[in-house]
């Protein structure tokens, strides 16, 4: 069986913005074949994104791609991507949660749900973010001090790209705790 991979973005940044991109790059790394999901449609605006409702918008978008590819995918989903982890715990889906929406209750609940494990990585400048839920969640959690919803942090870019690669790090030790692939 193959080990794939389904990647989902942000509100504003495709699958192939850095947090999605080298999250991905580190799977096909390790032999995954990758399938980035572009939103079709287009996503909801401020606010509605935040409402319940996202969440069948995410599921009409990312269903067709789960029920074709079968099996058992590893997520990985930037921000409104997060609404997809209604999906994961209904499919038994592991799943690395890049920025989740942790402030919205909705996106809370499905991560209880879960039965696979996951990963959430996020910074406490993210008002998206709230670190002792995530710790609530689940054992797997990377959290960067003063980084924002796209993980910079202050001071020099390089810095930024300095925590890029240690979510890339983060990840790569929650596929090794978790024996993926």
């Amino acid at each position: 069986m193959a080990n794939d991979v389904v990647v989902l973005p942000g509100r504003m940044g495709g699958t192939l913005s850095p947090l999605p991109l080298y999250t991905a790059d580190l799977a096909e790394s390790r032999g995954a074949t990758v399938h980035r999901h572009d939103w079709v449609s287009t996503p909801p605006g401020i606010p509605e994104i935040y409402e319940p409702a996202t969440v069948e918008w995410v599921r009409a978008e990312v269903t067709p791609l789960l029920d074709k590819l079968g099996g058992r995918p590893l997520l990985i989903g930037k921000s409104l991507g997060t609404n997809a982890a209604a999906l994961a715990a209904e499919r038994d889906l592991p799943a690395i949660w890049l920025t989740p929406l942790l402030q919205l209750p909705h996106v809370v609940a499905a991560l209880e749900r879960a039965t696979a494990p996951f990963l959430l990585i996020g910074g406490t400048d993210d008002r998206a973010w709230n670190g002792d839920t995530a710790r609530r969640l689940t054992p797997h959690v990377f959290e960067v001090p003063d980084a924002d919803h796209g993980m910079y942090v202050p001071g020099p870019v390089t810095a930024s790209i300095a925590i890029l690669s240690q979510v890339v790090e983060a990840a790569a030790e929650f596929c090794d705790e978790i024996s993926w692939p």
